[in-house]
């Protein structure tokens, strides 16, 4: 084999030239299944003078009859509405099915039909290292796609409604550029499978999406079936802690979430639990941490009785408790 001419690169082995057609081969493969489902969202809002632009964002097809999935944060306000681009030149109008603030998801109605919806995969599955692919419109550039892997899993993002904060967890970290106007679009798998929404670009390449898997998947549901998500309600702030050594064998791991702030008149309060107890389960379900609590409140136990079981000064409790509604307006 002849060498390379001075100053020239060497030329790429048929391996390493394989290794680089497969790589292509897989981002193309999504690209083409994924691009269809993702439109562009030129967001409007209502003044008494007429409709002002409100932002841009992506989001993706559910349904083929005209729902989309998008960041919350993109369509935030009332009376939020606007066009959905394609990237076959297709546009429709949209209008706001409800939005969660909580989990940065909103589910939007097109007027009309025919959309080529996207598969939903299982952000469960997923391992470090694997490859992702972003597609969305950022900066208003349609149809951007870029790829990377998946940096890191089960990170963790503060969200906010005007009465209420929670951390959305399971967020997915990855190294595809994401920029401004990503927001809303898909996060793939070498599949094709929408694995996450894209949510927050947190640092040159650092981006975050919000994962699809069963938790999120309800959220979804409830706002295509009701317009919101019903949320059950304690009224505690805390923070995990480790177990003191003496009270390990009261549970089933060795952290507790320990109570910073009880919400006067909040059913926490009503029950008796105070600042600094140390809770261990509810309902025999331990919490370990502020994220296994916000787990188990969902709108079953809204209105139904439970048992905090807590350690106060070395002391085991056992409280009946019933959960509210959580209000986010």
């Amino acid at each position: 084999m002849s060498a390379a001419a001075p100053g020239l690169a060497e030329p790429v082995d048929a391996a390493g030239a394989e290794a680089l057609d497969a790589y292509s081969r897989a981002v193309v493969a999504v690209a083409e299944r994924v691009t269809p489902s993702v439109a562009s969202l030129r967001v409007m809002r209502r003044t008494r003078g007429g409709q002002l632009p409100a932002g841009a964002g992506s989001a993706v097809a559910l349904t083929p009859d005209g729902y989309l999935l998008t960041s919350a944060h993109v369509v935030a306000g009332s009376g939020r509405r606007g066009r959905a681009g394609f990237a076959d030149g297709r546009e429709d109008r949209f209008e706001l099915v409800g939005a969660d603030p909580l989990s940065d998801l909103a589910v939007l109605r097109t007027d009309g039909d025919g959309l080529t919806a996207a598969e939903l995969g299982d952000a469960g599955a997923l391992r470090v290292g694997q490859l992702v692919v972003a597609i969305g419109n950022p900066n208003g550039f349609v149809g951007t796609v870029t790829a990377g892997v998946i940096s890191a899993l089960g990170r963790s993002l503060p969200a906010r409604s005007r009465r209420a904060a929670r951390v959305i967890d399971s967020v997915i970290q990855t190294d595809a550029a994401l920029n401004p106007g990503n927001s809303g679009g898909a996060l793939s798998d070498s599949r094709g499978r929408v694995v996450g929404i894209n949510t927050a670009v947190a640092g040159v390449g650092l981006g975050l999406a919000v994962p699809i898997n069963p938790s999120t998947q309800r959220v979804i549901a409830s706002l295509i079936a009701e317009g919101r998500v019903r949320r059950a309600y304690l009224g505690i702030a805390g923070g995990p802690r480790p177990l003191p050594p003496q009270a390990r064998a009261l549970a089933a791991g060795d952290t507790c979430i320990e109570v910073v702030e009880v919400v006067p008149g909040s059913p926490a309060a009503e029950a008796g639990i105070h600042a600094e107890d140390l809770i261990l389960d509810v309902d025999g379900t331990a919490v370990a941490r502020v994220e296994d609590l916000q787990r188990l409140m969902v709108a079953d136990l809204i209105g139904t009785e439970v048992t905090v079981r807590a350690l106060r000064h070395g002391r085991e409790l056992k409280l009946s408790l019933i959960p509210a509604e959580l209000e986010q307006g």
